[in-house]
């Protein structure tokens, strides 16, 4: 069994970005998107700050958010990144074999990562985390250098907070056409 022991608020920052994007989303009829709880049971906590502080995870999640946008099915996975490499130890092999299976049920599956001292967003299609997922388990680098990713895939915040993934599934939409 797994167990989580706090490591702060790490990916809480794009977390809340992103629920209040798909607020948004839903208020203007364009998606709904819901964040999936990992689901723990709490073992200690801070009895001062009532805060969780170790927990072992209940049974292996899936992704952060799933829902529709526009009838079509859309998971994906939110990651923050410091450096410039993105160390795929943050993608979990049940997640990989999640988006695998959505993918093949007609889905959008993606992962958005938010490289923190850039200020920059990246939207990496399913295509593209299987290529670098498969070159680690053939015995390759176990990391994205930011140099390999494509440039047409990043994109801003707008006001500062919001994350505008819908134009990233269009764009993702046509390719696929």
């Amino acid at each position: 069994m797994a167990t989580w022991s706090s490591r702060g608020l790490r990916g809480s920052t794009l977390e809340e970005f992103i629920n209040h994007t798909n607020e948004r989303y839903t208020e203007m009829g364009l998606a709904l998107i819901q964040k999936i709880p990992t689901p723990i049971t709490p073992v200690r906590m801070d009895q001062q700050s009532r805060h969780i502080t170790l927990a072992y995870f209940d049974k292996i999640s899936t992704v952060d958010y799933i829902g529709a946008v526009q009838g079509i099915p859309v998971c994906f996975d939110a990651k923050e990144c410091k450096a410039d490499t993105f160390p795929l130890q943050n993608v979990h092999e049940h997640q990989i074999d999640f988006m695998d299976k959505f993918e093949r049920q007609g889905g959008i599956s993606f992962l958005l990562i938010y490289y923190t001292e850039r200020e920059e967003l990246y939207y990496m299609r399913y295509r593209q985390i299987r290529k670098f997922w498969d070159r680690a388990c053939q015995g390759g680098r176990k990391s994205v250098r930011f140099e390999e990713l494509e440039p047409d895939w990043f994109f801003g915040l707008k006001q500062g907070y919001f994350v505008p993934y819908l134009d990233m599934i269009q764009k993702d939409l046509e390719l696929r056409d």
